[in-house]
């Protein structure tokens, strides 16, 4: 695997790892999210889906031929975001992140590789974005990947304010369908053209 190059040759802050644990962290987001894409892909308004996780098997039993029982397994660093689709004929790519943080969201828990893959997927003429929640004010945040990434190697801090979020990010409204409507978001960022157009 080759080394990430970074601008300047200085390591921003958000790439030192934390040895903290977040397991389970996001489910509540995820499980949002996953109902929203559901609910997009049964009316037909896009096909957006979550990537598997990796997981590295290590044993499997065999208590009979044709029952075969996974007994010890691993998850793998996944190879890039949490989500990928196709919506209005663009491809959509982003990275879904909760915190309990009610002040600053910490950059240690984007991975550089998502944030490479971004960048790989805004050059391809794609669709990035990151979907931040603050669970204690109960607020979901859209934004942009080029822009969020710029402000992470921007700052020498090991997160980036809460207000941050609240000027540069767009706020998802919430219902019962879709449960968050994140694609109304990126009709506003990215089909301002179209919109204007009354297309």
């Amino acid at each position: 695997m080759s080394a990430i190059k970074y601008p300047n040759g200085i390591k921003p802050a958000f790439a030192t790892q934390s040895s903290e644990t977040h397991s389970g962290r996001g489910m509540r987001l995820e499980s949002d999210l996953n109902e929203s894409n559901k609910y997009y892909r049964a009316n037909d308004i896009a096909l957006i889906y979550k990537k598997p996780t990796p997981i590295q098997v290590v044993r499997v039993d065999y208590p009979s031929r044709n029952r075969a029982k996974i007994v010890e397994a691993y998850y793998r660093t996944p190879s890039t975001t949490d989500y990928n689709g196709v919506y209005r004929g663009r491809y959509i790519d982003f990275e879904a992140k909760e915190t309990k943080n009610k002040a600053r969201f910490p950059l240690f828990m984007i991975h550089p590789h998502q944030v490479e893959h971004l960048k790989k997927v805004h050059l391809h003429g794609g669709i990035g974005f990151f979907i931040i929640r603050f669970t204690l004010y109960n607020a979901t945040y859209l934004v942009d990947s080029e822009k969020l990434i710029n402000e992470m190697y921007a700052t020498n801090q090991q997160s980036i304010p809460y207000a941050w979020f609240k000027e540069h990010g767009h706020l998802i409204p919430e219902g019962f369908n879709p449960r968050l409507a994140y694609l109304k978001v990126v009709d506003s960022i990215y089909f301002k053209e179209e919109r204007h157009n009354g297309k």
